[in-house]
């Protein structure tokens, strides 16, 4: 297994660097979930708009390991609860995601007066992409 590569990463952005739809699965005493969520691709981690109270965050709080599938991709990583999407700190990331997802972030679904409005961060620490007939083993650690 090798460290992400330029090129690697380059197919990365391109596949996931806007709004995506993954398969993300969580695990809770043995027994796992999946369900497919928007998310985009950014510096070796998916960010995905969610709602704290959800099941998956309440999983994800039990077992932050999770897993993740997409366009020829599969990973391992860790599920990181940033918080309020209107926090300071994650300005950076919530301009980001307006613009990630602006063809639905202000249809009504989100309420972002809502402190459990929250941004998921997935850092990939694994994974298997594969392109043009390629394996690439990742290491994102």
């Amino acid at each position: 297994m090798g460290k992400l590569t330029k090129e690697c990463e380059a197919i990365l952005i391109d596949r996931f660097g806007k709004d995506s739809i993954i398969a993300l699965a969580t695990a809770v005493e043995n027994t796992p979930y999946v369900r497919n969520v928007d998310a985009f691709y950014e510096d070796g981690a998916f960010y995905v708009l969610t709602h704290g109270l959800s099941a998956k965050m309440k999983q994800i709080e039990k077992n932050p390991t999770v897993a993740l599938s997409g366009e020829w991709f599969t990973a391992k990583g860790k599920g990181i609860n940033l918080g309020y999407f209107g926090k300071e700190e994650n300005s950076h990331i919530a301009s980001k995601m307006k613009q990630v997802f602006s063809a639905w972030i202000d249809n009504g679904h989100n309420n972002f007066d809502d402190i459990n409005t929250c941004i998921l961060r997935i850092e990939l620490t694994n994974g298997v992409l594969f392109s043009n007939g390629i394996r690439y083993e990742i290491d994102f650690t």
